[in-house]
């Protein structure tokens, strides 16, 4: 079966990071590719694949990078998919990946990249976000979305009761 969804990322360093996101698709049952690109290392391979990517079947696009970050815009400038920006924190960086962030937040106008949080819900934001977008056209997509939601509120609300327990136990003296 076809990928359609495809991340890429701009160092192998990235994938430990990124591998959150590649679960989530196995748990929607969703195919998607992974390749290593770099918008100042492998110009011209990126822009093929951009340009190829929706002959390929490929529907969304997430782009994962550091630093500079040029990836995800070098990536949406060749293609119409929609491009969802990834920002990552370079462990030898000064910035705290505030500069990824700025990076592909400064899109010019009419080449959009969506952005998620740079921090470790990025890459787990990009697959959902990449699932929704999905979800458009697919009701069954979308009803497997909603139930994923209530699996996390029903997370929440358990730990919530847990914690409220704890807190109500005489025998930890004063209750805050």
């Amino acid at each position: 079966m076809k990928p359609v969804i495809s991340v890429i990322m701009g160092s192998s360093s990235d994938f430990p990071r990124m591998e959150k996101s590649l679960g989530i698709f196995r748990e929607f049952a969703l195919h998607s590719e992974t390749h290593i690109l770099s918008a100042h290392r492998t110009p011209d391979a990126v822009t093929e694949y951009a340009k190829l990517a929706r002959s390929r079947g490929v529907k969304v696009i997430i782009a994962a990078a550091g630093s500079a970050a040029a990836l995800p815009g070098a990536i949406a400038a060749h293609t119409t998919l929609p491009v969802i920006g990834v920002p990552l924190v370079n462990p030898d960086g000064a910035l705290a990946g505030l500069d990824s962030l700025l990076s592909m937040t400064q899109m010019p106008a009419g080449i959009p990249v969506a952005v998620v949080a740079a921090s470790n819900a990025g890459p787990e934001n990009a697959a959902l976000l990449a699932i929704a977008i999905l979800a458009i056209g697919d009701d069954t997509l979308n009803e497997m979305l909603v139930q994923y939601r209530q699996r996390q509120t029903a997370k929440v609300l358990e730990r919530d009761r847990i914690l409220n327990e704890k807190l109500r136990d005489p025998s930890r003296g004063q209750v805050f």
